[in-house]
């Protein structure tokens, strides 16, 4: 991979749906080993050095700092302010050679390839893109937000609290993971909105921030939807654990 191109993992959230209570929610066991530990295998085995790859911690924060001692590089996340965030304090830990950085859930991303991470990266660098976001289609979207194309090439992701009737057959919705410009994404997140209700910063925005500047940006789909798994409750975990057992 090359010099100029970092990783962001988000791995500060509690799991609180989980029942975490002693470990964060990314160090939760899956095919014995902690749910993060796959994707930072991926960007590893893709050539990323160890201060290319920003790791984004909170509850628990000494845990997997023990675990990961000497592999990645740590930023801390003591407030729970949101994905936006978070991919903020993230970046600033990389080096300054970094221009490009990939933003991955550490919940969510135990399914990546590693060639769908480097096809994502690529083909955001070759486009010259400000931002790039990988989306997935799935049979039940009911859950997620929805990608909505618009007939003049803009794209939107509307959060489910605010989907429509008449968008709520489209199935393409937001993996989370995004590739940004780092300049820009550090100067346009001090003027970034709270998400309403939320009160937090949420990645989706800068999407929307990117389309009100008319900046260069691209959505890419994910070739098998199924790469995209986020484990947010014990019968997701348990299915994870399923499905890890059968791709041993």
């Amino acid at each position: 991979m090359q010099q100029n191109i970092g990783a962001v993992i988000l791995a500060a959230g509690r799991g609180k749906r989980l029942g975490c209570t002693d470990i964060p929610k990314v160090m939760v066991d899956l095919g014995g080993k902690p749910i993060v530990e796959y994707v930072i295998e991926k960007l590893e085995s893709l050539g990323f050095a160890k201060d290319h790859i920003s790791l984004v911690v909170g509850f628990q924060k000494e845990k997997v700092k023990e675990y990961f001692d000497g592999r990645v590089v740590y930023a801390h996340q003591d407030e729970q302010l949101g994905t936006a965030h978070a991919a903020f304090r993230g970046m600033k830990e990389l080096p300054v050679e970094v221009e490009q950085v990939i933003v991955i859930g550490g919940d969510d991303s135990a399914f990546y390839t590693a060639e769908t991470l480097e096809r994502f990266v690529s083909e955001h660098v070759q486009a010259g893109v400000t931002l790039s976001l990988l989306t997935a289609e799935v049979e039940d979207p009911s859950l997620y937000g929805r990608i909505v194309r618009h007939e003049n090439g803009g794209i939107e992701i509307i959060e489910k609290e605010y989907v429509t009737e008449e968008q709520s057959h489209l199935k393409e919705i937001s993996t989370g993971t995004f590739c940004f410009d780092r300049r820009w994404y550090e100067e346009n997140f001090p003027h970034m909105p709270p998400l309403r209700k939320l009160g937090e910063y949420g990645l989706p925005t800068a999407l929307a921030m990117a389309r009100e500047q008319g900046v260069p940006h691209q959505v890419v789909k994910l070739e098998d939807s199924s790469e995209w798994f986020g484990i947010n409750t014990p019968e997701e975990l348990e299915e994870g654990r399923r499905l890890k057992e059968i791709t041993k």
